[in-house]
């Protein structure tokens, strides 16, 4: 049975638990070490049987734990080239322990296997993650992405459950208070993906036969979970699909105080 939680979900921290019956991963740890440990420990999961941490790419809010949980628990870090690099110029690669490129075609830890797949990013070289469960099902991350590319729609597609990105509402970020530096970076081809991004991606998700849908990485400024949520929902619906028969559609919160999903 797999298993699925995003533990902490938004500008100011990321970090999502996937597992199967007996092999369990993080995409990201970007909240502190110990709220980490917390977060795992509150769902029974010893991070020392954390097989790995994929880091998407080299920004805060998604490596923040990395360097001390690798450490104290042993745990293998993988990424691509360029954000390995990244982190060790950053001090984050210690030498103390595991770290590994992501190989283009992909790579086996336990019974699960990950690839990643590139994502339009202001960061060295982001990325985002697909999961093949022994069982046959694919499990995608996708945040932290300018626009939608044909190489995500392809590695998306024919996933059971997918995150994606569902950052901000464009009307509320023309109009709020972010310096207009900053409205230009999240409206950039290298920014962050919008409501209306989104629920034109589920849409063309759910025809490939995905049924699960969790929006993440939330704006605190710039978006609502009800808006994010209601903008996709009314875009699945306009294709004649029905919630609860057809597809399930949930938002990430900042920090999930729920159990895993399983199925």
């Amino acid at each position: 049975m797999a298993r699925f939680c995003s533990l902490f979900s938004s500008s100011s921290g990321n970090s999502t638990f996937i597992s199967s019956a007996s092999t369990s991963i993080l995409i990201d740890a970007g909240v502190s070490a110990r709220r980490m440990v917390k977060a795992l420990s509150e769902r029974e999961i010893d991070p020392k049987t954390i097989r790995g941490i994929f880091i998407t790419h080299e920004h805060t809010d998604h490596i923040n734990a990395v360097r001390i949980l690798a450490t104290n628990n042993g745990i293998p870090v993988y990424a691509t080239k360029g954000t390995l690099e990244a982190l060790n110029e950053n001090g984050v690669l210690n030498g103390k322990f595991p770290v590994n490129v992501m190989p283009e075609e992909g790579t086996e830890v336990g019974d699960l296997f990950i690839k990643s797949f590139k994502t339009p990013h202001d960061s060295s070289e982001s990325c985002g993650y697909t999961i093949m469960m022994p069982d046959g099902q694919k499990v995608s991350v996708a945040t932290d992405i300018g626009h939608m590319t044909e190489e995500i729609m392809n590695n998306l597609k024919g996933s059971s459950l997918v995150m994606l990105e569902s950052n901000h509402d464009e009307g509320m970020l023309r109009n709020g208070p972010y310096p207009y530096y900053l409205k230009r970076r999240i409206l950039s081809d290298v920014g962050h993906l919008s409501n209306n991004a989104c629920a034109e991606t589920v849409t063309e998700l759910l025809k490939s036969g995905t049924s699960r849908f969790f929006l993440g990485h939330l704006s605190r400024e710039n978006n609502f979970p009800d808006l994010a949520y209601q903008t996709s929902l009314a875009a699945l619906k306009t294709i004649g699909a029905t919630e609860g028969r057809d597809f399930i559609l949930e938002v990430c919160k900042i920090e999930n105080d729920c159990d895993v999903v399983r199925f």
